[in-house]
């Protein structure tokens, strides 16, 4: 099968010809056709595959048909997850439709509004752009969308991981409901799906690849090292092996910026690309990068998205990946459109779980090596084991106390028994404790004042005394019992002398 084929008109053909390409591959054989007819499309592909050519060069042939776009108005839409995918499919546009009278631009965050807005006044056939850019494009009333034609979500899953979901549904309520819908994704989760639902119409699937399968055409190999030493390995492998160009990924921005340094301490030349970068830092890096002027980028996964070098040889994860599918993007960075390729894992002790993570998602172990000299103290079994990484020669040490205790429970054995095992045991038959030998308190008020004791007090105020009581009118106080028991004190009624009224 050839281009020619496919029914695109000999301007676009010339351009695919010139940049070497004359068989389309499986996704472009696909997915070209069936946006030619008109339908929605969902296409699942692994990177490097040419997902961006196949939605492009249909899209070139669709438009090149029609009306040239008028004042502010837009005709396709391009969203896409980062800045640097979509200067991608902008240069790709910009490539294959040399030999049209369109008109295309790109627009995103961290650069000056003023250009996008004046290249956006006169209209454009096609727009390629991130979502937040967009929006604030459409708050200033720059864009108008009512002869908008055709609508593609590029990279739709990485969209959804970045949190665009609320951005998306923004736009696509400014959008028209009659157009064309695409949707090209490396992978096709169960939260993409239910995003189609409501933007694709009665589409044409197309999955050439497994789910979340790496390419054959890329060589994967993992390094089990320490932590520590992960920045000295990989300069002895960039120096031994003399890699020219490789493509490194870091989980954090700081951790970028500090293996770049340690990179050009080691005189090889470095540039770290991440969030924190300024655009134009970020784009004279990678153009560094593509022409050979830097040996090593050094990038986040956010950055690395839309970065597309042909025959790209080597990447290496300095880091493994937390989300097990980023490693399936990351080392689909090289061996593209059919070249091949190396990926590097370098795994500390504490990324075993990761890496297993990984061969369960990919379905497959990958090759163990070591570097001499840089040997790990532990060993990575495989992701079927049970058991995670484990130090190498890790004996169990034994306890210095362990025959000091067991002769202290010999010399123990001599000793007589206990005669209880416990405190309910040590209770006598009467029910009184061993050891209580105490006398016990007086029982009752009787018992007391017989003893010659003070009998137990109520803690009450006194009584008042009525005029009916025998004892308060005596103004005595009788003793209840004959004996040694002394008097107590008299009592005086306060009212023994008042007088009654008639």
């Amino acid at each position: 099968m050839s281009f020619a084929s496919l029914g695109l008109n000999a301007a676009i053909l010339k351009a695919v010809e010139k940049q070497g390409y004359d068989t389309p591959s499986p996704i472009q054989a696909q997915a070209i056709p069936a946006v030619l007819a008109g339908q929605d499309v969902m296409a699942a592909a692994q990177t490097g595959t040419g997902k961006t050519a196949g939605f492009t060069l249909p899209i070139l042939e669709i438009l090149s048909k029609g009306n040239r776009a008028q004042r502010g108005q837009v005709r396709a839409l391009v969203l896409t997850p980062t800045r640097e995918l979509a200067a991608q499919v902008q240069e790709s546009v910009a490539t294959y439709g040399i030999n049209l009278p369109l008109k295309s631009a790109v627009v995103f965050g961290g650069v000056s509004i003023i250009p996008q807005l004046a290249a956006l006044r006169n209209g454009v056939d096609i727009l390629v752009a991130t979502p937040g850019r967009l929006l604030d494009l459409c708050q200033q009333k720059a864009i108008s969308f009512s002869k908008l034609e055709i609508l593609v979500l590029d990279e739709a899953d990485r969209m959804l991981d970045m949190g665009f979901i609320r951005d998306i549904k923004k736009v696509l309520a400014l959008l028209p409901p009659k157009r064309q819908n695409l949707m090209f994704s490396a992978t096709f989760s169960d939260e993409i799906r239910e995003l189609a639902k409501g933007l694709v119409n009665n589409p044409v699937e197309i999955s050439v690849t497994p789910r979340n399968a790496t390419a054959n055409t890329v060589t994967q190999c993992v390094y089990p090292l320490d932590k520590t030493r992960k920045s000295t390995a990989l300069i002895e492998l960039i120096k031994t092996n003399d890699w020219k160009q490789v493509l490194v990924f870091s989980r954090t921005k700081h951790g970028a910026n500090r293996l770049a340094k340690s990179l050009e301490a080691a005189n090889i030349k470095a540039a770290a690309i991440h969030g924190n970068k300024s655009q134009t830092a970020r784009t004279k890096a990678l153009a560094d990068f593509k022409a050979g002027t830097v040996q090593v980028m050094v990038a986040t996964d956010i950055a690395a998205r839309g970065i597309d070098i042909d025959q790209l040889p080597f990447v290496v994860n300095f880091d493994l990946p937390n989300v097990p599918e980023d490693y399936v993007h990351r080392i689909g960075r090289t061996g593209r459109a059919g070249s091949t390729g190396q990926a590097v894992s370098l795994v500390g002790l504490e990324e075993v779980k990761l890496l297993h993570d990984i061969e369960r998602l990919i379905k497959r172990t990958i090759e163990r090596k070591q570097l001499a000299g840089f040997e790990a103290p532990f060993t990575i079994p495989e992701a079927g084991s049970r058991s995670g990484g484990h130090k190498a020669n890790s004996v169990k040490k034994p306890n210095p106390n362990r025959s000091k205790h067991a002769q202290q429970n010999t010399n123990n054995a001599d000793k007589p028994e206990r005669k209880y095992d416990s405190r309910q045991q040590a209770r006598s038959n009467d029910g009184q404790s061993q050891g209580a030998s105490k006398p016990k308190a007086p029982g009752n008020r009787q018992e007391a004042i017989a003893n010659g004791n003070k009998p137990p007090q109520r803690n009450r105020p006194p009584r008042r005394s009525g005029a009916g009581n025998s004892s308060a009118t005596s103004g005595t106080a009788t003793s209840s019992n004959t004996g040694s028991a002394p008097a107590s004190k008299a009592s005086v009624n306060p009212y023994a002398n008042a007088k009654i009224r008639s």
